[in-house]
């Protein structure tokens, strides 16, 4: 029996994601569902729900997510078209771009910062721009 389009998409929004502290990994990381990281991505970050970078995360590489929720280190652009939270452990070193913002005391970006801005939906399969690229 096939299932329809509709309900793959939500069945695959409702999957999880996580690279655990002590990985590494080469390579973009396309997902409709959250991921977590904990450990080192050198690539790029494309995910449709949310992104959790974990305080012993690093991210090189671009982030384009609906939400960001950010404790570690990133180096590149982070696009959110909804909600980014930088945490207090949070480091970027990159432009930022989003729609809201939360940065709790003690967190740190170098970059460019646009909110309000109205980010093109997130489409899954296509070319991700590079790493810290303008718009």
């Amino acid at each position: 029996m096939f299932m329809s389009k509709t309900k793959e998409i939500e069945q695959l929004s409702n999957s999880s994601t996580i690279v655990g502290k002590g990985s590494v990994m080469e390579g973009n990381i396309e997902t409709f569902g959250n991921i977590r990281i904990e450990g080192k991505v050198i690539g790029n970050i494309k995910s449709k729900s949310k992104v959790a970078i974990g305080d012993s995360a690093s991210i090189d590489g671009t982030i384009l997510a609906q939400n960001a929720e950010i404790a570690g280190e990133v180096k590149g652009l982070v696009e959110v078209s909804d909600l980014l939270i930088l945490k207090s452990s949070c480091i970027i070193h990159g432009d930022i771009v989003t729609n809201k913002l939360v940065v709790e005391p003690g967190a740190s970006f170098n970059g460019l910062c646009k909110m309000g801005a109205i980010i093109k939906e997130i489409n899954l399969g296509e070319e991700t721009r590079a790493a810290g690229g303008a718009k």
